[in-house]
């Protein structure tokens, strides 16, 4: 479904020229989801960035479903994947009530029945009709982001791209936004590109992940391998020793993690 050769993204231009993501290849077949890991600044969310359209200051091959992307995108290739955002409630409009939200995606590509089509994405999420008529102050954390979900799915993508879909969140809903996407992966036949700092996340979702430093790969490693903890490349290592210190202090302090 998603084929990347030699992906390197930059900022800026001349003498203030920042390569962000450098020679970043990577395969994800259909129904896959496919994690990115690493420190804040490592280039995780710049290759999402590049892959959605965002950063259009890159060089390499993409291929989604294997048509070649360029920096410019048509309607129909936008409309191919869509993308969820860390912040639930800074990515929704605060004054738009949700069904106006979920109504624009759908005006903006012009897609028939539109009301039947923001109906079917509430039940999707799990959230119910009247909640069409809120407003997102209304909403706590985790249904907010089953909000910024139905938006993404409401125009019936192939592959979503999810930049830290849980962080935000109290550790108590984070289960339930996970369960909702492995669900709604299997059910639609979805593609996920995952982008977190949560080994734990990682391995309740991904079936791959790549581990990044500085920009590029330093290792891609199967669920298998993180749960059994036999990576091979010494960051990766450090990455899961600080995940589980992570959760053995939040444990001390009686803080259950699901």
């Amino acid at each position: 479904m998603i084929k990347i050769d030699h992906l390197a993204v930059s900022y800026g231009q001349g003498d203030s020229l920042i390569r962000v993501v450098n020679d970043v290849s990577f395969e994800v077949a259909k129904g896959e989801t496919f994690g990115l890991v690493g420190e804040s600044g490592c280039g995780k969310s710049t290759v999402l960035g590049a892959l959605a359209g965002r950063n259009r200051q890159w060089t390499g091959s993409i291929l989604i479903d294997g048509e070649t992307i360029g920096q410019k995108r048509s309607i129909s290739q936008l409309a191919k994947q869509q993308m969820v955002f860390q912040d639930p409630f800074g990515s929704i409009h605060p004054r738009h009530t949700i069904g106006r939200t979920l109504l624009e995606p759908l005006e903006i590509h012009g897609k028939d029945n539109r009301q039947e089509r923001v109906e079917k994405a509430l039940k999707d999420v799990g959230l119910p009709l009247n909640f069409r008529y809120r407003f997102p102050h209304q909403l706590s954390g985790g249904q907010r982001q089953r909000v910024a979900i139905a938006r993404a799915l409401i125009l019936e993508p192939r592959i979503l791209l999810l930049d830290e879909p849980t962080s935000a969140l109290d550790v108590s809903i984070q289960a339930e936004i996970l369960n909702l996407l492995k669900d709604l992966r299997d059910r639609e036949k979805l593609t996920y590109i995952l982008v977190s700092h949560d080994l734990a996340v990682v391995a309740h979702l991904c079936d791959r992940v790549a581990i990044m430093q500085n920009g590029g790969f330093v290792e891609i490693a199967t669920k298998a391998q993180l749960l059994a903890g036999t990576v091979a490349h010494p960051y990766t290592r450090v990455l899961m020793d600080g995940s589980r210190g992570y959760v053995a202090s939040r444990r001390s302090v009686g803080v259950t993690a699901s």
